[in-house]
């Protein structure tokens, strides 16, 4: 399904990961998918409340949560920055569909990284 919100469309999900050497980029590819799911799973849901949108987003981070294993297995991880940078990315998505005010902890509340 093609995402149709023009801000997540055109975003370069994860770029600083793919800028620095110590992500293997067949793993971020796997965070820039769920990334993309998450994008698909708010248009198809349209969730009418934060949490609606917090349903979606720890789904996505229980994702994430089990990517950190083949991080770890390619000689990474899922670190301070990244988390970060993982963090942002997930607060991104719920201000590209309108949720502003969404609590950027909360997005990612159940996360083991």
């Amino acid at each position: 399904m093609p995402i149709t919100n023009q801000q997540a469309a055109g975003h370069a999900f994860l770029r600083q990961m793919y800028e620095d050497s110590y992500f293997p980029d067949h793993v971020v590819d796997q965070g820039r998918a769920i990334l993309l799911r998450l994008c698909e799973g708010v248009e198809a849901a349209q969730p009418s409340d934060l949490m609606s949108l917090y349903v979606l987003t720890q789904a996505a981070t229980e994702e994430f949560n089990l990517l950190d294993r083949e991080f770890v297995a390619a000689g990474s991880g899922i670190e301070t920055v990244a988390r970060e940078w993982i963090c942002d990315e997930f607060h991104f998505v719920a201000s590209a569909y309108g949720f502003m005010d969404a609590d950027a902890e909360e997005l990612t509340s159940g996360r083991d990284w």
